[in-house]
């Protein structure tokens, strides 16, 4: 397993790019098991509907919606890369249809955004985007649609049944804060190298669970491991 300390560092001092203009924004309301599902879409400009990354939030019933900061974040970062991103609300969440399910029914949704990126874009590649119960889903739509790449931050190994999931095929970078009050980084750890193969792990030094003060060093974090996997460098 490839595990790294990151020291804090600027946008600027990672020399990735970012993408300076506003995507081009579509509100949607997209037909999913337990009714409509309320998302954002946001392409880059210039960018192909090859590419789709699809952005999860955090626990439905603790706040998280597709309007979190990190979970913002990751669809940024994916845009960076020219990949259209997709912020849904699980069911239940703002203007989407159902009730809380454990995170069984929020990977249905997850995977009805993901079959209706490819079917109304004609996307083929997909990015699978997670931040906290988000990463939960996230890693569920990984195996149930073959996602090329995974993205997961901050995973709450503690709190969800994280051991029963399969392990994806594709690239998968774990993100995660050691000061996360949350989400305890050594049972991260301890997750990760359990699994085979396992993840690409950045464990990011005094960072809370929120990432607050520090969202443009996820951006730049996860911006960094994009390039390096489209660029097909190890």
């Amino acid at each position: 397993m490839r595990l790294d300390i990151l020291l804090s560092r600027t946008a600027a001092e990672t020399g990735i790019p970012m993408t300076k203009h506003a995507p081009i924004v579509k509100n949607l309301a997209i037909d999913g098991p337990a009714g409509p599902i309320e998302a954002l879409l946001e392409r880059p400009r210039g960018a192909t509907a090859d590419t789709v990354a699809v952005c999860c939030h955090p626990h439905p019933l603790f706040g998280g919606t597709m309007r979190n900061k990190v979970v913002h974040t990751l669809a940024r970062a994916a845009q960076d890369h020219g990949a259209i991103s997709i912020r849904f609300n699980f069911r239940g969440v703002g203007g989407s249809a159902g009730a809380y399910d454990n995170g069984i029914g929020e990977s249905a949704d997850a995977a009805a955004v993901a079959d209706w990126s490819r079917r109304e874009l004609g996307a083929s590649r997909l990015w699978a985007l997670g931040f906290s119960f988000g990463s939960y889903v996230a890693l569920r739509l990984g195996a149930m649609r073959d996602a090329g790449l995974l993205v997961t931050v901050a995973p709450p190994v503690q709190r969800l049944d994280f051991g029963r999931l399969a392990v994806p095929r594709c690239p998968w970078l774990v993100v995660q804060g050691d000061a996360d009050e949350l989400v305890d980084h050594e049972a991260v750890l301890a997750w990760t190298r359990s699994l085979a193969p396992p993840p690409e792990v950045r464990i990011v030094p005094g960072v809370e669970h929120f990432f607050h003060g520090r969202l443009t060093l996820l951006r730049a974090i996860v911006g960094d491991w994009l390039a390096r996997q489209l660029n097909d460098v190890p």
